[in-house]
C-alpha cells in the first residue's frame, strides 16, 4: 500500500527532520547525477569553459580592448600572448579538480532543481495566500541565479585573471599558476556573482517576513555601498576599475530591491483593505 504524505499541520519535529533529509538526499543526488555528466565532458569542461579566461580570444578581452582604446586607457587587453602555464604540483592534482570542478559544475546546473526542493519543503508551511504570491519563484530565482554566474565568468574572472596573472613584482619571478589556485579563482568570482544576484529574492522573503522595508534599504544605502565595494574589493583584482564594474550591478540588483520591497508593502496593503471591507 502507498505511503501517504503526512499532513504538515500534524508532523513532528522527527517528522520534519525525516521530510528535510529526504528533499536533501533528491537534491544532492541531482548534483551528483549532473556532476557525473560533467565529469564525462571533461575536454569542454577544462579546455573550453574553465580554461576560457585565461585565452587571450577570450571575448571579454576583445570587448574591453575596444574599449579601453576608445577610452585612451592601458592597453592590458589587447595583449595575444597567454598570460601565465598552469602547473599541477600534487600527485592527485589534477584528478582531485576533475572531480571537485564536476562536482561544482552539477551544482550551478541543477541550482534550479535545489531550489525546486527546498520550496517543496518550505511552501507547506505557508498560507495559501503567501504560496500563491510567490508563485514563479523558482523561475525568476534560477535566471537571477543564472545571470550572476553568467556575470561572474565574463567580466568577474577575467578582470581578475588579467590583473593577477600578468602582475609581476620582478622579472625574475614567472608566473606559472597552480591548477587548484586558478579554479579556485574561476569559481569563487562564478559562485560569488550568482549568490550575490540573489539579492532582491532574499529581500522580497524578508519584506513579506515583516524584517524589511523599503524606508530601511533607504536609510543604510550608504552602508550598503561601503558592503558592496567591499566585496567587490574580495572578488576582483585590487584597481578601482575593477572595482566599479562589478559594483554598479549590485548596486543596481540593491535599488531594485527597494523597488521590490516597496510593491510587496503596498500589495499587502491593498489585500489588508480588501479584506477589511469584504469583512
Amino acid at each position: 500500500m502507498a505511503k501517504q504524505k503526512k499532513d504538515p499541520n500534524e508532523m513532528s519535529f522527527l517528522d520534519h527532520l525525516e521530510e528535510l533529509r529526504w528533499h536533501l538526499i533528491r537534491s544532492t543526488l541531482a548534483v551528483v547525477i549532473v556532476g557525473f555528466v560533467a565529469f564525462l565532458m571533461k575536454d569542454f569542461i577544462f579546455d573550453t569553459v574553465i580554461f576560457g579566461p585565461k585565452k587571450p580570444d577570450f571575448p571579454t578581452y576583445a570587448l574591453f580592448c575596444k574599449l579601453s582604446k576608445m577610452l585612451g586607457f592601458s592597453e592590458a587587453f589587447c595583449s595575444n600572448e597567454p598570460l601565465f602555464r598552469i602547473q599541477s604540483r600534487v600527485m592527485a592534482g589534477q584528478f582531485s579538480a576533475h572531480i571537485w570542478t564536476s562536482i561544482w559544475a552539477g551544482f550551478i546546473i541543477a541550482f534550479p532543481y535545489v531550489l525546486y526542493e527546498m520550496w517543496r519543503f518550505i511552501s507547506p508551511g505557508l498560507y495559501e495566500k503567501e504560496r500563491r504570491n510567490s508563485r514563479g519563484f523558482i523561475f525568476v530565482a534560477s535566471m537571477l541565479f543564472f545571470l550572476g554566474v553568467l556575470f561572474g565568468y565574463y567580466v568577474v574572472a577575467p578582470l581578475s585573471i588579467n590583473f593577477l596573472g600578468s602582475y609581476t613584482v620582478s622579472p625574475e619571478v614567472y608566473n606559472d599558476i597552480d591548477l587548484s589556485s586558478y579554479i579556485s579563482t574561476v569559481r569563487a568570482a562564478v559562485i560569488a556573482c550568482g549568490l550575490i544576484f540573489e539579492l532582491p529574492i532574499v529581500i522580497f522573503f524578508l519584506t513579506k517576513a515583516g524584517l524589511v522595508t523599503p524606508e530601511i534599504l533607504k536609510k543604510y544605502r550608504k552602508v550598503a555601498l561601503v558592503i558592496v565595494l567591499i566585496i567587490s574589493a574580495i572578488i576582483t583584482p585590487p584597481d578601482v576599475a575593477s572595482q566599479i564594474i562589478v559594483a554598479i550591478p549590485v548596486l543596481i540588483l540593491y535599488q531594485l530591491s527597494i523597488y521590490i520591497s516597496a510593491y510587496v508593502l503596498k500589495r499587502e496593503a491593498k489585500q489588508a483593505k480588501k479584506y477589511a471591507k469584504s469583512s
